[in-house]
């Protein structure tokens, strides 16, 4: 049997019933997993493990403070909305339509994957293990990545619960439990967090550019706008803050520069026009509607 046939996350143009039946089965039960966790420990504190570092995730945040702490608020409300939009990733699974069907089962393998990987985070970040929930975090970047790169083209209403939302959280999330694992509160860390968070808006520019993905800058404008609003409170007279609104105003313009045209049937390129690919043989990530 071919390598790629045993591969869960190889390229496949279609999938067997089977298949479609297994991603379905996993696909909910990792999801629900992903969702009762993590819903149970924003309020809940783990009581099976007797190190001091436990506490609920925000608790965390809190407990923690670093220059890429959140506000709890706002972050929540980021996951509540994600988690409803993967309701319509699932119920592409369950579609009557072929061609929904297929495509959901196509980052099914990642998904469930992510879902894992996220629910493994979470018992141990509320566990007070930040360097292996780093680990884990790192894992996932790479695994979200893969699907975004490997699987350009989705329907909006899977590729936004799927790829771009929990990437974007993904990538965050390096800066964000990464702080905390390194005790990132001397002046020389606060320092490097100045310059190490210009690169959220590199990163949120690389995809408005080279793909027009527009759900990716505006998750990265709503994450740090979170950041923002929670490092003023912990500390006003520093660069931080004022940093994460700057950086969060100029993605925020720029994807409306990109999003807006496209309501209207226009399109801003950042190409040189001697540069363009013609249509037939480029599709951006968001082509196909849901």
């Amino acid at each position: 049997m071919p390598i790629s046939d045993a591969n869960p996350f190889a390229y496949r143009e279609s999938h067997n019933a089977q298949a479609v039946w297994t991603y379905k089965i996993l696909t909910i039960l990792t999801w629900l997993l992903t969702v009762i966790t993590s819903i149970y420990y924003t309020y809940g504190v783990p009581q099976d493990d007797k190190v001091s570092r436990r506490g609920t995730i925000w608790g965390q945040n809190n407990r923690y403070p670093t220059p890429f702490s959140v506000n709890s608020l706002m972050a929540s409300l980021y996951w509540l909305a994600l988690f409803l939009f993967q309701i319509a990733y699932l119920w592409h699974l369950f579609s009557k339509s072929t061609e929904k069907v297929q495509a959901a089962a196509g980052v099914g393998s990642h998904f469930i994957f992510n879902n894992l990987l996220q629910f493994a985070f979470v018992m141990l970040f509320v566990r007070g293990h930040f360097v292996i929930a780093e680990i884990i975090v790192i894992i996932n970047f790479f695994n979200l990545s893969s699907l975004y790169f490997r699987h350009a083209t989705h329907p909006r209403l899977i590729h936004i619960p799927a790829v771009s939302g929990p990437l974007a959280w993904t990538f965050f999330a390096l800066y964000w439990n990464g702080a905390i694992a390194v005790n990132a509160h001397s002046l020389p860390a606060r320092i490097l967090a100045n310059i190490a968070i210009w690169g959220i808006l590199v990163y949120g520019w690389f995809f408005l550019v080279i793909y027009k993905d527009y759900t990716m800058g505006f998750a990265l404008s709503i994450i740090t706008a979170s950041l923002g609003v929670h490092q003023f409170f912990i500390r006003a007279i520093a660069f931080q803050w004022i940093f994460a609104f700057t950086i969060m105003a100029t993605l925020f313009i720029t994807t409306l520069l990109v999003a807006v045209p496209g309501i209207f049937g226009k399109e801003i390129s950042f190409r040189r026009e001697q540069d363009v690919v013609p249509s037939d043989q480029e599709r951006a990530p968001l082509l196909d509607d849901a």
